[in-house]
């Protein structure tokens, strides 16, 4: 089995829909960090899990510098983030979203490969 890791941080805003009175209903902004791990158990045509480059272009070209909840249509909590940014990559089977210190979101697929 091959795993490679990538390492992004973007700059974005959000605000979240929620039952309760929370100051995070408000639009505010966070330096994500956010890490995406692939794997496959064979290399494509060009010796890869996934590209690098590839990674970056699904998660930070959409989402660095934007009000999040102008590109996805669901609540974006750092859970939901962390599911979306799995499945926009092949290969991705974890994603772990980290919007503030202290503050850390993991999606895991469950499935074999």
């Amino acid at each position: 089995m091959y795993y490679v890791q990538k390492r992004l941080e973007i700059s974005a805003s959000h605000y979240l829909r929620l039952n309760y009175e929370s100051k995070c209903s408000v639009l505010h902004g966070h330096n994500w960090i956010i890490n995406v791990y692939c794997r496959a158990r064979e290399l494509d045509e060009n010796g890869m899990v996934t590209d690098f480059t590839h990674i970056k272009r699904r998660v930070m070209d959409r989402l660095d510098h934007t009000a999040i909840n102008d590109v996805v249509d669901f609540n974006p909590t750092a859970e939901n983030m962390a599911r979306w940014i799995c499945e926009q990559i092949p290969n991705c089977y974890r994603v772990d979203v980290q919007e503030s210190e202290g503050n850390l979101a993991t999606y895991t697929v469950d499935d074999d490969v």
